[in-house]
């Protein structure tokens, strides 16, 4: 043990399930194959790990696939609000497409922010970065119970998940 005296901890993450963006994205090319106002167009999503690209005849009908695309995923319990999604290219013809990045992980600049609303609130516990996670540890559960009320009202735009409870 060497005399390490362990203190209650927890992390917060950002995690997305793969296999439901997988999932999310099948059911969004099994609707568009058979819907009528898609009907002999390109409009599909291909995934390739987080990174999916939503295809197109026009971008309007992006527009619309990306928006099954938003509910498939919300019906998955993948929050929307981690999508970063770019700008329309043109492909050949005048057919366009758009990456969408489910991003994971707690990236530095929200970490930081994180740690800061932390430090400003004089809870008594201590918060680090440690990757694309931040640790929270103090002496007393209830003040960590406190810290992830204070994190969930103050980080609103980005959606994080709380665990790794440690006693």
């Amino acid at each position: 043990y060497g005399g390490v005296i362990r203190m209650p901890s927890f992390d917060i993450v950002s995690e997305v399930d793969k296999q439901e963006v997988r999932n999310a994205v099948d059911q969004v090319n099994k609707e568009v194959s058979t819907r009528f106002d898609f009907k002999g167009s390109d409009a599909r999503v291909e995934q390739a790990d987080y990174v999916l690209t939503v295809h197109a005849d026009t971008e309007f009908q992006l527009d619309q696939v990306q928006e099954i695309l938003a509910q498939k995923l919300a019906k998955r319990s993948v929050d929307v609000k981690c999508l970063d999604i770019g700008s329309v290219e043109k492909v050949s013809g005048n057919k366009v497409k758009r990456s969408v990045t489910v991003k994971t992980g707690v990236e530095t600049e929200l970490a930081k922010k994180i740690v800061k609303v932390i430090k400003d609130s004089k809870l008594k516990v201590q918060a680090s970065i440690q990757g694309d996670t931040v640790r929270v540890s103090g002496a007393k559960r209830d003040v960590l119970q406190d810290t992830i009320a204070l994190v969930r009202k103050s980080i609103t735009d980005f959606p994080l998940q709380y665990q790794n409870f440690r006693d």
